[in-house]
């Protein structure tokens, strides 16, 4: 992935929406550092992860396997949660499987059925890993206020609920040029219904 380092300040977005009057050089500006943020982030997560052991695709398999009553889930129920394919979800239990952090079980009437279950070894992994993680992230976190974090999470959500149109295609009953369609263009702005 590229992790652009050098954010464009405000002349060059500046530069850019002379050119394209649909950037708005303020909502440019604040994506672009989102995803500075959460590329930094992502990386530092996997650096606390590292020092364990693990990659963030097997932590997150953990993390769900003992958020389950007996630690015991499907590999389809663990894909859809974890938001990825089934064929990468089978690479990240065999991995787990073969570390001794998960175990297969068969199903005795049918093998074809099978269920995954966090070992001893696995919820002993994620008893040395969590307090290291829960400690960095707070750390991290610290000179957030709790106010501010409420604000945060209430951005977050606006923002996941406006990832839809930035993902439809055309067609796709989003139409993402009805902002631009008044007389006054720099009045203009995006609203989603």
């Amino acid at each position: 992935m590229l992790q652009l380092r050098d954010l464009p300040d405000k002349s060059v977005l500046d530069k850019f929406s002379g050119r394209y009057p649909e950037a708005d050089v303020s909502a440019v500006s604040v994506f672009l550092h989102l995803l500075r943020v959460a590329t930094d982030l992502s990386a530092a997560l996997d650096n606390c992860l590292s020092r364990h052991g693990l990659l963030q695709g097997r932590w997150w398999v953990l993390i769900l396997l003992m958020r389950e009553k007996n630690g015991i889930s499907t590999p389809s129920a663990l894909a859809d949660r974890a938001g990825v394919s089934r064929a990468t979800m089978t690479g990240l239990i065999d991995g787990l499987e073969r570390n001794g952090l998960i175990a297969r079980l068969f199903d005795t009437d049918d093998r074809r059925r099978v269920s995954i279950q966090l070992t001893a070894a696995g919820q002993a992994k994620l008893d040395e890993v969590m307090p290291d993680y829960y400690t960095r992230l707070r750390l991290c976190m610290e000179s957030v206020t709790e106010a501010e974090r409420d604000a945060l999470s209430g951005i977050l959500l606006k923002l996941d609920a406006g990832i839809s149109t930035f993902t439809a295609a055309a067609g796709e009953g989003v139409d993402i040029h009805a902002a631009y369609r008044s007389d006054d263009q720099s009045s203009a702005s995006f609203s989603s219904t």
